[in-house]
């Protein structure tokens, strides 16, 4: 058997520590910079591991190693990797800790190749439903927004602007798995990603809470039922003004209660689904 591919360290062997070269190298990672570099990003934890060596196998994406503390939670995860001929390099505690970015860490990282997916590749098959993120800064709101369009059932989501990196540590495990299961694309060009969404058939639709039209209104008179790309904003400002003009609908979620506001991945989830829904209607779904 090859070292470094069971399910356990071999005997004699001794784990690696947070100096050792491999692990030097993986921590550059959680740095954007160094991750652009590398071309690769960490998937941390159970969850986000198990869901990289899926599309791993599934040829998706390329997982080239994952660290592991020798415990036994991690035995069923290192047997997936040995299926998928992906070494495993058993690590102690504190070197696990050091490729974290979270209080308090599961003891199990992948490095998973980045998958560089064009917004026009992303887009070419025409999804009905696609969020785009343009100007988002909190990487736990874009995971999370990941997250929410794979559940519902959104083709795509697309990073524009000056948006908050998609493969960031704590961006990806807000996506719990969703960053591996739907096209995710970045383009600096908001205009641009704008344009290749109508390239795509897609109705442009903006979500701003000062919107004079609701989501509602919209859904009763039948505006959700076309392909939609939805785009939100930052969370400080919202869509700035010149995305506005570029819209065909802006729409605000109608608030019955006296919360002031909804922070974005939870507006982003009434608006996704209430299109999903909307879609689902229209083709007997």
């Amino acid at each position: 058997m090859t070292e470094g591919l069971s399910s356990a360290p071999r005997p004699g062997t001794t784990p690696l520590t947070e100096r050792s070269s491999r692990v030097a190298v993986a921590r550059k990672l959680t740095r954007r910079a160094g991750r652009e570099k590398a071309g690769a990003f960490l998937a941390e934890g159970a969850q986000a591991v198990r869901e990289a060596l899926a599309a791993h196998a599934a040829g998706q994406v390329r997982v080239r190693e994952v660290f592991a503390t020798d415990q036994p939670r991690h035995a069923e995860l290192a047997e997936l990797a040995r299926a998928g001929s992906v070494p495993v390099r058993y690590v102690t505690e504190r070197a696990a800790a050091s490729l974290s970015e979270t209080v308090t860490p599961q003891g199990v990282v992948a490095v998973c190749d980045l998958p560089g997916t064009t917004v026009d590749e992303a887009l070419a098959d025409r999804p009905p439903l696609v969020a785009v993120l343009v100007g988002v800064a909190d990487p736990g709101n874009a995971g999370t927004v990941v997250r929410v369009a794979d559940a519902a059932g959104a083709g795509a989501v697309l990073f524009a602007g000056d948006t908050v990196d998609a493969y960031n540590g704590k961006a990806v495990r807000a996506s719990t798995g969703s960053v591996f299961h739907l096209p995710v694309a970045r383009d600096r060009d908001v205009a641009e990603v704008l344009a290749a969404c109508r390239r795509a058939g897609l109705r442009l639709v903006g979500a701003d809470g000062r919107a004079a039209g609701d989501l509602d209104t919209a859904d009763r008179d039948g505006e959700l039922d076309a392909p939609t790309a939805w785009v939100f904003g930052g969370e400080a400002h919202g869509l700035p003004e010149h995305v506005r003009a570029e819209l065909d609908a802006a729409l605000r979620v109608p608030l019955y209660g006296r919360a002031e506001s909804l922070n974005l991945a939870t507006a982003a989830a009434v608006c996704l689904y209430a299109s999903a829904r909307a879609h689902h209607r229209a083709t007997g779904g």
